[in-house]
């Protein structure tokens, strides 16, 4: 079935001087003008094109690419506020409405937020700031594990933390605690589940934990050792700020990679150095 607000491979079906009509199924033939139309374009060929809305809320194809679709997320600008709401630039001719009932907090001309697009009532295209109301907060459907490492788009600032979307799924926390470096509202960034509560809420974490992760540390460790000629000066008294900088990592995560080489013979640490045995 064709969906609007989606990308669709739609076949053409005949010519007219002002573009094509494409089948599309269930929502009936579609226009696709002729800007956005290759001029070999024929009868029967199959196009990749979004099914949006005209200016005058007709269903229209183009080859237009959205910043996101229906059923995403995406980090977008405010252009304009009018009667109802405001106008986002999601990369169509065509701007995205927020209502202004769908809006977290009052949004403001020129600002960016992250927003869920859906099909309204009507029919059309629209966002939300209210994530919530779309997105899961609990993993009621058991989506997750512990220790998975997932895809984060970073979708707003709270006292605890930084809150998150999940894969496109739904809803997680990066506590305050967990972040190492700065990270902002829009960036899409690789983590990890770092705990499925009892209420099915997910806390997130940036970094990877386990064996696996301190294996990984281990030989990321002894290949800045070599690179450094033998021995370097960040030891388990180094600056946080400056373990992480180098290694991506928290100090204690560090001190436990240094432990575990240690014990192995791998490396001698001493007071303001550690080199390779």
């Amino acid at each position: 079935m064709a969906e609007v607000g989606k990308k669709n491979k739609l076949r053409v079906l005949k010519k007219v001087d002002f573009g094509f009509y494409l089948d599309g199924e269930n929502l009936g033939e579609i226009l696709i003008p002729n800007r956005y139309v290759q001029d070999d374009c024929k009868i029967d060929d199959e196009l990749e094109i979004f099914i949006s809305f005209d200016s005058e809320d007709r269903i229209v194809a183009t080859t237009e690419e959205p910043y996101a679709q229906v059923d995403e997320c995406a980090h977008l600008q405010v252009i304009a506020i009018g009667e109802f709401g405001a106008f986002m630039d999601w990369g169509l001719s065509k701007d995205l409405l927020v209502p202004f009932k769908e809006q977290r907090v009052p949004m403001r001309e020129g600002q960016s937020y992250t927003v869920f697009i859906f099909i309204d009532a009507t029919g059309r295209i629209a966002a939300s700031s209210k994530l919530s109301s779309f997105l899961r907060e609990d993993d009621g459907g058991r989506n997750f594990a512990e220790d998975q490492i997932v895809s984060l788009q970073i979708a707003s600032r709270s006292d605890l933390g930084y809150k998150a979307v999940i894969d496109s799924k739904q809803l997680g926390l990066i506590h305050n605690s967990d972040i190492l470096s700065p990270i902002n509202v829009g960036d899409i960034i690789d983590g990890y589940i770092k705990k499925i509560r009892d209420d099915g809420r997910i806390d997130l974490t940036l970094q990877a934990k386990g064996k696996e992760a301190r294996d990984s540390l281990s030989k990321d460790i002894l290949e800045f050792l070599e690179a450094e000629g033998g021995s370097c000066d960040i030891t388990d008294k180094s600056p946080p700020e400056l373990i992480y900088k180098t290694f991506n990592v928290s100090k204690k995560n560090y001190k436990k990679a240094l432990g575990k080489l240690y014990k192995e013979r791998l490396i001698i640490v001493d007071k303001n150095e550690i080199r390779l045995a």
